[in-house]
């Protein structure tokens, strides 16, 4: 084992490995698709349903204003009026505040699909290693976050500058204007930052996924060592395998020794090979092979044919192409029909019956 720990991981990610991972909470996901998508989605919203949004709100302000007098009169205590007033207005954001969560859970599904992970949120006592901490603190993998994001930052100012300095002149026109049209200028100049923002994100975290999803596939890497070790524990060990096999091939030669008293015709190599043959013309198309055999298994095949009987017939071509071609409980080709006609007159004609 304190060799594996100096093997390089070079094999990629096994199946079971990387549902591993995912159970963990290891998974391809970047922060800023997440962000692109509810600036982009979100403020589109925010346009597309502002007047709506904002004639509930005026109305919300009017009878509010109107009937202050009354509201003041009936002795209408200050938290009841707050909480009346706060309950109205999450009413009247409801709208925004779903189609958020709704892009926020459908981005976040479509980078990791439908998984629920509790270990990534369990309690772990290295992460309260202070001197961890302050490793990971000073890491060259923190200051390349640092440079990322700080380049984030500048470019995204860089955009917002120069999508507001086109309607620099226009905003001098604004001064003489109805309030309800600034507003509609200002909320279009506002769609129009964000999307240029929300734009450049987009392409950032898309970047951003392939280079996640690259540190992932290198994180899981395994050794070559790691992948024969999971093949013992997923597959058993070769020894294991090796006996089980042997086991079943005991049980198959036992059930097809046990079917040889009812074979017809044993063809045999003389000594090598012995293929024994069973064909009931009522029932059967053709002859098929119960029990085949090299060498020892041969030498039994022809003992229990003739303790029981049973015809043994050499004829080294035709045995050797039964062996080859035939399995076990295989019906012979038909390109071998000719001789097994001949084989099975000649039993027929020993035993006194008639072939059809």
């Amino acid at each position: 084992m304190a060799q594996d720990s100096f093997q390089e991981r070079t094999e990629k990610a096994t199946p079971r490995r990387r549902a591993k991972a995912r159970d963990e909470g290891k998974v391809t996901k970047s922060l800023e698709l997440n962000s692109a998508a509810i600036i982009l989605l979100g403020f589109t919203t925010i346009y597309l349903l502002g007047p709506s949004l904002a004639g509930q709100a005026k109305q919300l302000m009017l009878y509010t204003m109107t009937n202050a007098p009354s509201i003041a009169s009936s002795d209408i205590t200050f938290q009841k009026m707050f909480g009346d007033s706060m309950m109205n207005f999450f009413s009247i954001m409801l709208p925004i505040f779903s189609v958020m969560i709704v892009i926020a859970l459908g981005v976040n599904v479509a980078q990791v699909g439908l998984k629920i992970s509790s270990k990534s949120m369990e309690l772990k006592l290295d992460k309260l290693n202070f001197l961890e901490g302050l490793k990971k603190l000073f890491s060259t993998k923190s200051l390349v976050h640092l440079v990322r994001d700080s380049l984030k930052l500048l470019v995204f100012g860089i955009v917002a500058y120069y999508a507001i300095r086109g309607e620099f002149e226009s905003f001098f026109l604004l001064a003489d204007k109805p309030i309800a049209e600034i507003t509609k200028t200002m909320g279009v100049l506002s769609l129009q930052v964000a999307l240029k923002i929300g734009g450049m994100i987009l392409v950032i975290g898309i970047i951003d996924y392939f280079f996640q999803k690259y540190e992932l596939e290198k994180s899981i890497r395994m050794t070559k060592q790691e992948i024969k070790e999971e093949y013992k524990d997923t597959e058993g060990s070769p020894q294991i395998k090796s006996r089980i096999k042997q086991l079943q091939r005991e049980m198959s030669k036992s059930r097809m020794m046990k079917a040889i008293p009812l074979a017809d015709v044993v063809v045999t190599n003389p000594t090598h090979i012995a293929v024994a043959l069973k064909y009931d013309q009522d029932e059967m198309n053709a002859p098929y092979v119960i029990a085949k055999g090299e060498r020892l298994v041969a030498e039994k095949i022809k003992e229990l044919a003739f303790k029981h009987g049973i015809p043994v017939l050499e004829d080294k071509p035709l045995a050797r192409a039964l062996f080859k071609m035939c399995d076990v409980g295989q019906m012979v080709p038909i390109n071998l029909y000719r001789a097994i006609a001949e084989v099975m007159a000649y039993v027929y004609k020993l035993k006194g019956k008639v072939m059809k």
